[in-house]
């Protein structure tokens, strides 16, 4: 009498088993909403693969204080809207602890890439390459940083070229002769380094150049106004000034001209600025190394978006765009970090 029973409960347990296998599978198969989940390999996430354009890019710079910055982003924003995606801006004010919050906040969001102008050649090397362990590709603008193989693409004004042209027409302003000062950018920028080489290479060809002054500003206008003026204290037998971008050169133009010795020396830049190329128009300032920003940044969302539908990058990482040098003779025929 116990042998049917024991047959239905045979049969109920191999029931059962069969469901919660069956259910198991399914379980594993199926994300919360119970669409197939996403698999992909080194724990990357879907932003990783090949797909369709649309959804967000994340655009990090420095202040949009300094228009350079403000144009790459507002390049970097309209080129992504144009080609379907939704946009966030932000800046991280060239602080590496707010970067890295910037970018959490980029993972967080499932942000399809980051155009990023970031915050330091070391510093930022941990938020990049976190960024592209979650499988968000990051493409870096203006700055490099001191690796490779975890940024898309490194997109950099050809400093080292823009620098040597803003110097030989430094030399040729001052009659290759006379006292010179230099203001260099933030030493965690490789920028700074690279611009500071470039015109070295062609001033230290004329051997009646002297350097009787060499001061970073940190890129920022009033602490070149403040160290200019410092500078002019100890010694007024200045005849150049020669800048690592045009937003410092703007600050000596301002510390000379208060100075009373604004006629008497040659100022050059490097950037391109608008402010810039008002000064140069109006005498203030000899000449300007100009790097499109609007090109770079335009160029950054286009292998985004390459990546972001074909699962490749066709460029190599590091790539870089020559610098053109911008006179009284040429300055109408430039517009925001462009020519028109």
């Amino acid at each position: 009498m116990y042998a049917p029973f024991l047959r239905q409960g045979r049969r109920r347990g191999l029931v059962l088993a069969l469901s919660l296998l069956v259910g198991g599978s399914l379980m594993t198969a199926c994300g919360s909403s119970g669409e197939p989940a996403a698999t992909t390999q080194a724990g990357q996430s879907p932003a990783s693969s090949a797909g369709t354009a649309g959804g967000l890019i994340a655009i990090i710079t420095p202040s949009h204080d300094n228009p350079f910055f403000k144009a790459e982003a507002d390049a970097a924003k309209a080129k992504a809207e144009e080609l379907g995606y939704e946009t966030s801006v932000a800046s991280h004010d060239d602080d590496p602890n707010k970067q890295s919050e910037l970018i959490d906040a980029a993972i967080s969001r499932s942000a399809k890439a980051i155009i990023l102008d970031n915050a330091g050649a070391d510093a930022s090397i941990g938020p990049v390459r976190k960024a592209t362990d979650a499988g968000v590709p990051v493409f870096l603008i203006d700055r490099e940083i001191n690796a490779t193989g975890i940024a898309k693409a490194q997109i950099v004004s050809n400093n080292s070229q823009g620098a040597q042209l803003a110097a030989q027409a430094f030399v040729e302003a001052m009659g290759s002769k006379g006292n010179y000062v230099e203001l260099v950018g933030k030493e965690s920028d490789t920028n700074a380094s690279v611009r500071s080489k470039g015109f070295a290479d062609v001033i230290s060809q004329y051997p009646d150049m002297k350097s009787v002054a060499r001061e970073s500003a940190n890129w920022d206008q009033q602490e070149a106004f403040t160290k200019m003026e410092t500078i002019i204290q100890k010694n007024r037998d200045i005849q150049g000034v020669i800048a690592g971008n045009d937003t410092m050169a703007l600050g000596a133009v301002a510390a000379l001209k208060a100075a009373g010795l604004l006629d008497k020396v040659v100022v050059v830049g490097f950037d391109g600025s608008p402010d810039a190329i008002a000064a140069i128009k109006a005498g203030e300032m000899h000449a300007t190394a100009l790097q499109p920003a609007a090109l770079a940044a335009t160029s950054a969302v286009e292998q985004a978006d390459e990546f972001i539908k074909t699962g490749k990058v066709s460029k190599d990482e590091k790539q870089s765009i020559d610098c053109e040098l911008v006179t009284k003779d040429n300055a109408d025929e430039f517009g925001v970090f462009a020519r028109k």
